[in-house]
């Protein structure tokens, strides 16, 4: 004797339960991983609460230099890196003359958001002259853009990350840590190559250790100091 068969209907329901289950274990799943990252310290949150000329409007912080150019960069953070941690180092870029905006993406994942850049310079028309600028996910993400949208970027700017798309070596700097390696081995050009001896990956920002990264053999403020010093460097000679 064949057993009963289950009704249409219930046969529905039940797959439709087993697909809603499914989604809220991903979305459960997702969430948990984006509320896990790294927050700024306290050096980075001290530019923002002692700098009156540091300002923030929607997902942007502005750096303004005493003396502003028409030159500007728009920085996209590491992946699950609070965006504040890295304006210690755009605070010492902006003195430079750089006006530095720093773009909070979405669940601190610049994956979310790869044209944010678009956005940026529509708000700033007077800026003549921009580079897009990143660290780790950032970076591969800003690559991307600029691959994207070349006649918009004057150059690109890789922070502990390589050429991600169809982009020119020659219109890019890329800068890492002596210490990490996972990024040295995927750099296969030699043009603008900057190592930074005792430099790790998450210097180049104030978050602390990250899982994974050798300990610094500098401090953070050497190897920021350093990146700033090449990053000047290579824009002065491109606006020759």
């Amino acid at each position: 004797m064949k057993g009963k068969q289950m009704p249409r209907r219930k046969k529905r329901l039940l797959a439709g339960g087993i697909v809603l289950l499914v989604l809220a274990v991903l979305a459960g799943t997702f969430f948990w991983y984006v509320s896990d990252y790294y927050p700024a310290d306290e050096i980075a949150l001290e530019v923002l609460a002692q700098d009156s000329t540091v300002t923030v409007q929607d997902d942007l912080t502005i750096l303004s230099p005493s003396y502003p150019t028409d030159t500007a960069i728009i920085f996209y953070p590491g992946a699950k890196v609070e965006a504040a941690a890295y304006l210690p180092l755009l605070n010492q870029l902006r003195q430079t003359g750089l006006t530095c905006i720093l773009v909070e993406m979405p669940f601190h994942l610049a994956i979310f958001d790869v044209n944010a850049a678009e956005d940026v310079m529509s708000q700033f028309p007077d800026i003549q002259h921009w580079y897009i600028a990143g660290h780790s996910m950032g970076g591969a993400m800003a690559s991307q853009f600029a691959s994207e949208h070349p006649d918009e970027v004057d150059g690109l700017l890789l922070l502990g990350a390589y050429l991600y798309g169809d982009y020119p070596p020659s219109d890019t700097l890329t800068i890492y840590g002596s210490l990490n390696q996972s990024v040295e081995d995927k750099i296969d050009y030699t043009e603008n190559v900057v190592e930074i001896e005792g430099g790790n990956h998450a210097q180049f920002g104030n978050y602390g250790p990250q899982e994974g990264d050798l300990p610094a053999t500098i401090s953070a403020e050497e190897q920021q100091a350093q990146t700033v010093e090449a990053i000047s460097d290579f824009i002065a000679q491109r606006q020759k």
